[in-house]
């Protein structure tokens, strides 16, 4: 496919999404507009490969279908590997009823006995964990020394955990950070206020750094006229980043992927 048609509220958001469609890149299109949108219409553009970038998507295009066809090909062999296996199957499945049945009446006492358990676990799971209880517990085993501070205001519970070396418990790119905070969340139970935790001051120097890496990316966006697709972030992270550039007038973010796996793009806005 080598022209797409974009639809948006905006002609730039049109132009994103063809552009999203076709995997390409502004400078190797040329871009027509077939309707400008209003208040009550959305912009429409028809974006095509250029003449002079066309010879580099045919060549992907040659080697996606390539891969298609070797997928294709084990998915064939796998196929017919597993009518093998099932006729195999059938064969050894051929069991004695009375076995069967005695082997039933093992499996509903196993299953009463699950019930059961389960029924005492659901009970232990409605106990809440106050999240200072909790902290403490895991830094000592951890065998980290550490001040648990709590303050609330009108949203939030901020819970802020200072100490020496405390790295490992953040993690790389604040890993261990976020599960720990998921963990305090889960077993803190249903809260009118939604909790924040701060490891070593980690939370606010993430959202620096994050809100430094945005206005580096919009710089580098607004001059070469291409856009950048960043790294894989949680959601928190992605949040910072629209945020900070969400007045930015050169510049348009985007989420795409799926989760743990994605990440923000971020555009040049039409200037025309």
């Amino acid at each position: 496919m080598f022209s797409c048609e974009g639809i948006g509220k905006t002609i730039e958001k049109a132009i994103e999404n063809a552009l999203l469609e076709l995997k390409a890149i502004r400078e190797d299109v040329d871009i027509k507009i077939l309707n400008e949108g209003g208040l009550f219409k959305k912009a429409k553009v028809l974006v095509t490969i250029s003449e002079e970038a066309r010879p580099k998507y045919e060549k992907r295009k040659l080697f996606v279908e390539e891969e298609k066809k070797e997928e294709l090909n084990d998915n064939l062999k796998n196929k017919s590997q597993e009518e093998k296996d099932l006729t195999t199957d059938k064969e050894i499945t051929k069991i004695d009823i009375k076995s069967q049945n005695k082997e039933n009446d093992e499996i509903k006492d196993i299953s009463k006995t699950e019930d059961n358990a389960k029924d005492n676990f659901d009970e232990k799971q409605e106990k809440i964990v106050p999240p200072h209880q909790f902290l403490k517990g895991l830094f000592d085993v951890a065998g980290k020394e550490v001040e648990i501070n709590i303050n609330e205001d009108e949203k939030y519970i901020h819970i802020s955990v200072i100490g020496n070396d405390l790295g490992n418990m953040i993690g790389h790119r604040g890993d261990c950070f976020y599960a720990i905070s998921k963990l305090v969340s889960i077993l803190a139970g249903k809260q009118s206020k939604k909790i924040l935790l701060d490891i070593g001051g980690y939370r606010e120097k993430r959202a620096e750094s994050l809100i430094n890496l945005a206005k580096r990316t919009a710089e580098k966006v607004a001059k070469s006229g291409r856009y950048i697709k960043l790294l894989p972030m949680n959601p928190a992270d992605r949040r910072i980043i629209h945020t900070a550039l969400q007045d930015d007038n050169r510049v348009t973010t985007l989420s795409k992927g799926t989760e743990p796996n994605r990440y923000v793009i971020v555009f040049p806005k039409n200037e025309d």
